[in-house]
């Protein structure tokens, strides 16, 4: 069968067979809106890891190597001819100096995580055209409910 006896017998279809396609084209555009979706996710994803990767990196650095490199920066300091009390305040505040970067840097990539802008977009588009489709009306008449009750 040729397109041009496919396209001639397309106004002929039976209402099972509309109804088929429809079907069949709303699952493969829910589909390709459900695929859109995940990958704009997974470039959220991936921006959050990053962000939560820098606070992780700079609850470490607190928690752990700050007595440590606290205590040897400050005798180093100390060894220079400066007291010991300022010796320590003056690695503690670059250490917190360090731990602020590193939040800022995460703020950032937190920030650049947004919605999936395209899907909704997509799916504003879908809705905004499956609403504007109607049913063709048909008339009912007792003939017709008696045939499609005998037929069942």
């Amino acid at each position: 069968m040729s397109a041009v006896d496919q396209g001639a017998e397309g106004a002929e279809r039976t209402l099972g067979q509309l109804v088929a396609s429809a079907t069949a084209e709303m699952s493969a555009l829910v589909h390709d809106e459900i695929a859109l979706a995940k990958a704009e996710i997974r470039q959220d994803v991936k921006r959050a890891g990053i962000g939560g990767t820098a606070i992780g990196i700079a609850g470490v650095f607190a928690l752990f190597s700050l007595p440590v490199l606290s205590f040897a920066a400050a005798y180093g300091i100390h060894n220079l001819g400066l007291g010991l009390a300022w010796s320590f305040l003056i690695v503690g505040v670059a250490f917190l100096l360090l731990a602020g970067l590193l939040a800022l840097i995460a703020v950032s990539k937190f920030k650049k995580v947004k919605p999936p802008e395209k899907t909704i977009a997509s799916v504003k588009q879908t809705a905004a055209l499956v609403g504007t489709v109607k049913p063709h009306p048909r008339p009912v008449s007792d003939k017709a409910v008696g045939v499609a009750r005998s037929t069942s």
